[in-house]
């Protein structure tokens, strides 16, 4: 009893117990309502008071001894912090699969609302007497993608697709406008623009359960909802579809709120195993107002799905990586479990070890205190404990720092290998048909991401744009740098599509200046690089009725032309883009004849070395190119690639090589 120090508190204890009789007295009275709640009061406080000392006297109690105190500590330094790294781990996979989730979702949708777009803008150019027939024309190609979409556009007369349809422009004041709408409670991929003399285009695609769904295939569930205002004591989740759930077929502007609605099907994957758990994550998107003009809010983008599904759509539809991911996450979870199983057997048989010393220490001492001053303890070395202490303390921060190493490697590991999954959508995914030239274009990276560049973009039905560059160093800064060149690039070709549509439809035409266009490419990279932030650049235009073929060439490796077995490299007409702000570049035109054999190519296929420190050079290419010039373009492509790895002689290139064929037929 003086041990827990009762006696010190004898007098709060008893005022605690007093106060607690007289309450209950009130208490069941049901007297003094008002004395009985200050009474109250008292007893919550004291109650807090004298937990806290009898708290505080039992953990002094049970942790005097040292094992108890050092097993305690042991499970504080141990075990707490690998079950806090589980938690965290697990609330970081959670957040950054759901934010993965979302974003593919959110940028196919963006990309759909894009792909609306232009047709109605072109739909809206097109000239009023032809107009009717370039409705005609674009309505399959419009609803072969947009199955279930309805549009109208207002001049002297309104179209409508379908004839039927009931759908009218928006109120007055909509500018041009693309993307999701909210209408009469329902959202809506749509596209508005409007035109001089009160013309106008809207057109709409309902966004249901199925089309939301499948803007990632087997990707998951996928939902639309509303956030509420301020003050709004609930929210509704809405759902749409393209006619009324009964089938009676009514149009867009007849289509009903359900403001919690039964799915049309289940679109998340079944499971892989019983760990392969639905998990959903949300994101606002701006969404437009049908009845109020250029004023957006903000919707949540919801996505249900499974880890193996969001694994499939990441590594493109390979479930064995996906399987064979999970299977070591659970080698790596069961490895975690024997270290810590080990670690706690050596933590107990150290703890055991220490409190002998400890002990035989305590038993010297009480036979000091006893007055038996003969008595002696046995002690090995000076200060073994706190050196003990030391090595391990050292043992656990050196695998600690090699666990975050391994770690931190293994997390951009995997962010290289989405970022060389995304680079490679940027590269051309088909290559345009032409009637008489044949393209060609590969590039094999030296890294995990290129710095290299090439593109094919159709400008018209008789011209086409080529493109190939080389940014200045390797890794993730130049590939950065090369998508901001194709996506500069790409911007200012969709620019002029339009006019050139429109001249073709003139039966006019227009010479488009590549030199302009290289100019622009200088002045853009300039103003938004660092100043060491270059590349080597060459644009083609190939004009199909005139066979000709203008270029500017800014700073690249001259492309090598074959015309009856000789070569004939094309002119550098320009330095390097992104490194001097005014910059001139000229432009030049050449006549394509039958057979001739254009190949644009960068430093990783002329530079290479042998063990000799020999290149391999500009003429080597040219003899592979002569030598080859009749076989397929692929098969060129093939051979030369093959004959400067083994010319280099090693597994790694030392450089991005990319080439780039055009073939006059």
């Amino acid at each position: 009893m003086q041990y827990f120090g009762f006696k010190k508190g004898t007098r709060l204890q008893t005022a605690f117990v007093l106060l607690l009789a007289i309450w209950m007295i009130l208490f069941v009275t049901g007297t003094g309502q008002g004395f009985s709640t200050a009474i109250g009061f008292f007893l919550v406080a004291i109650g807090s008071i004298l937990a806290f000392r009898f708290g505080r006297r039992a953990i002094r109690k049970s942790i005097w001894r040292l094992r108890n105190r050092l097993l305690v500590t042991y499970l504080l330094i141990g075990v707490v912090p690998i079950v806090l790294i589980l938690v965290l781990v697990g609330l970081g996979g959670y957040f950054i699969a759901g934010q993965v989730a979302v974003y593919l979702v959110s940028s196919e949708l963006e990309r759909r609302s894009v792909a609306m777009s232009g047709p109605a803008t072109g739909l809206l150019r097109a000239a009023a007497e032809k107009r009717g027939d370039v409705i005609s024309q674009a309505t399959p190609f419009i609803l072969e993608r947009f199955p279930k979409a309805e549009f109208v556009l207002r001049d002297n007369r309104d179209f409508r697709v379908p004839a039927n349809s009931r759908l009218t422009p928006p109120p007055a004041g909509w500018a041009t406008a693309a993307g999701v709408v909210l209408k009469e409670g329902r959202f809506y991929n749509w596209a508005h623009a409007a035109g001089s003399d009160n013309r106008e285009i809207v057109m709409m695609e309902p966004l249901n359960a199925d089309v939301l769904s499948n803007l990632v295939p087997n990707l998951g569930e996928v939902g639309l909802m509303t956030v509420p205002d301020s003050g709004s004591p609930v929210h509704r989740r809405i759902e749409i579809s393209a006619t009324d759930p009964s089938g009676s077929g009514r149009s867009l502007n007849e289509a009903h709120v359900n403001p919690d609605p039964l799915r049309h099907k289940n679109h998340v994957p079944p499971a892989f195993n019983r760990f392969d758990i639905e998990f959903t994550w949300a994101n606002p998107i701006k969404t437009a107002i049908w009845d109020q003009p250029n004023v957006t809010q903000n919707t949540l983008l919801l996505v249900t799905t499974r880890p193996s599904a969001l694994l499939a759509t990441v590594f493109g539809q390979k479930l064995d990586l996906a399987q064979g991911i999970a299977i070591v996450f659970l080698i790596v979870a069961l490895l975690f479990l024997v270290v810590e199983i080990v670690s706690l057997f050596i933590g107990v048989s150290l703890t055991r070890t220490i409190t002998r010393a400890v002990h035989n220490l305590y038993v010297g001492t009480q036979k000091v205190t006893s007055g038996d001053f003969a008595h002696r303890i046995e002690v090995n070395g000076r200060d073994q404990l706190a050196e003990l202490s030391a090595s391990f303390n050292s043992m656990t921060g050196n695998l600690q720092r090699l666990v975050v190493v391994e770690k931190e490697k293994e997390r951009l590991q995997s962010e290289l290998e989405i970022a060389r999954e995304v680079q490679n959508q940027l590269f051309p995914q088909a290559v345009p048909s032409l009637r008489t030239l044949e393209l060609t274009g590969v590039c094999q990276p030296a890294r995990m991401v290129s710095g290299d560049y090439y593109d094919f973009l159709c400008l018209q039905e008789d011209h086409v744009a080529l493109a190939i560059g080389d940014v200045a160093g390797k890794g993730i800064s130049a590939a950065l740098l090369m998508a901001s060149i194709q996506s500069i690039m790409r911007t200012q070709l969709s620019a002029i599509a339009p006019a050139m549509a429109a001249d073709a439809n003139g039966h006019s035409r227009r010479t488009y200046s590549t030199s302009h266009m290289v100019s622009q490419l200088n002045q853009q990279l300039y103003a938004n690089t660092s100043p060491e932030k270059y590349a080597t650049f060459c644009f083609l235009i190939y004009d199909e009725e005139r066979k000709t073929l203008a270029y500017t060439n800014a700073g690249h490796l001259p492309p090598i032309l074959i015309r009856n077995g000789a070569p004939h490299p094309l002119e550098v007409t320009g330095t390097v883009v992104g490194a001097f702000p005014m910059s001139r570049y000229e432009e030049q035109t050449i006549s394509l004849d039958r057979g001739d054999l254009l190949m644009a190519y960068t430093d990783g296929i002329s530079e290479p070395e042998n063990v000799y420190g020999e290149e391999f050079g500009v003429d080597r290419m040219i003899e592979l190119l002569i030598k080859h010039q009749d076989l397929p373009a692929n098969e060129i492509i093939a051979n030369v690639m093959n004959a400067v790895r083994n010319w280099h002689g090693e597994e790694e290139m030392p450089d991005d090589m990319t080439l780039m064929l055009a073939r006059r037929i």
